[in-house]
């Protein structure tokens, strides 16, 4: 009897000793996989709209395209390698769902970078990612900021030197609410080391609700005519009182006469540059502002203006837009809504049938006024 009790409690000893050895060995597994992550994310939005003066003859235009924000689909990842600091990247594509195909304005990696991370010493990106000046738009003055992308009307879009810039290294630092941000875009042509490059820099002020500020510098320097420059600075902010949010800001675009668009970082070419008459200004100023309401979790109501001022290169380009806009959007789910927009664009000289609604290379604007509206469904996920 006594063996057999032995027995018993060597087997008692060894079964604890092994699940204690499981318990440890799935504990560190779980931990191992937490260290590194892949995510797939996406956004699919697709709209119908209705739109005046669409073409050179003043007709009218239904057509099926892109919604609101703009479909993409994408990877991101994160993997801790210690002492707090991380290695990260993220690439993503953009297309149409109406046609299927990737937005020719884009790459077909319109965002491709990777980078670190460190808790003490801040973020460093390289690669094809947004420009400081964007990030700060973003992050404390975009119009309907719960919307997740940029998307059809969000005229300030135009301000932001195409927002995303290739060949960029980025480094951001946090000091408590202060975010600061430089970067600086290769030109990579031989014997010419600045020809082509762009520096940027931000200041973003978040202490989180109900304030945001922020402020941002951008200069892009053209690759032919290396001594002109396209120069922008923006600031403004945001401010929350229960679910209402009141938005402000203002941007300068400021070209040299010899820029002529030669920007190998950009999202245009030369030609399109000319197409969208980009290349026909020497300064535009935007003021804008809106407020947004939030309903019962489920809705979003919200009011937007833009005011336009360009001065030309030639007297003939002087011009300016006033820009108006009014959307509703009801969640059937936290990953599902619907929507309805109008938008009505009053434009003026130099303005008239230049791109300024907010989405690159889509077709401008014809006559002095033009009526937009759109319905359509977006899901994320």
């Amino acid at each position: 009897m006594r063996q057999v009790r032995r027995l018993k409690e060597r087997y008692r000893h060894k079964a604890g000793l092994l699940a204690a050895v499981m318990s440890t060995a799935t504990l560190y597994s779980v931990t191992a996989a937490a260290q590194s992550t892949v995510t797939l994310y996406g956004l699919v939005d697709q709209g119908i709209r209705y739109t005046t003066h669409a073409n050179t003859k003043g007709d009218s235009q239904v057509q099926m395209q892109s919604g609101e924000s703009e479909s993409h689909f994408g990877f991101k990842g994160v993997e801790d390698i210690g002492g707090g600091t991380k290695v990260l990247f993220q690439i993503e594509s953009r297309f149409f769902p109406n046609s299927g195909v990737t937005d020719p304005a884009y790459p077909f990696f319109n965002t491709a970078f990777v980078g670190l991370q460190s808790s003490t010493y801040g973020k460093l990106t390289m690669g094809r990612q947004i420009n400081p000046l964007a990030d700060a738009v973003l992050s404390a003055f975009i119009t309907n900021p719960w919307l997740p992308t940029y998307y059809q009307f969000r005229p300030e879009v135009m301000m932001a030197q195409g927002v995303w810039t290739s060949n960029m290294v980025k480094y951001a630092a946090r000091w408590q609410y202060l975010t600061g941000e430089v970067s600086y875009a290769f030109g990579g042509n031989a014997g010419a080391f600045g020809s082509g490059s762009q520096i940027g820099a931000s200041l973003i002020f978040l202490p989180g609700l109900p304030l945001r500020l922020a402020a941002a510098y951008l200069d892009s320097r053209d690759a032919v005519n290396t001594s002109a420059h396209l120069r922008s600075w923006t600031a403004g902010g945001s401010y929350s009182f229960g679910s209402t949010t009141v938005t402000a800001g203002w941007a300068v675009n400021r070209q040299d006469a010899g820029f002529e668009g030669n920007f190998p970082n950009g999202p245009f070419s030369t030609p399109e540059l000319t197409a969208l008459k980009f290349n026909t200004f020497g300064t535009r100023q935007m003021f804008y502002g809106g407020v947004s309401q939030e309903l019962a979790d489920k809705i979003h109501l919200s009011a937007n203006v833009w005011r336009t001022i360009q001065t030309g290169k030639t007297q003939a380009a002087d011009g300016n837009a006033t820009q108006f806009q009014v959307l509703a959007d009801y969640y059937l789910s936290k990953r599902t809504d619907v929507y309805l927009e109008t938008d009505y664009s009053l434009y003026r000289g130099g303005m008239v049938g230049a791109q300024f609604q907010g989405v690159n290379a889509l077709s401008s604007a014809f006559g002095t006024t033009q009526l937009g509206v759109m319905a359509g469904v977006r899901h994320l996920f």
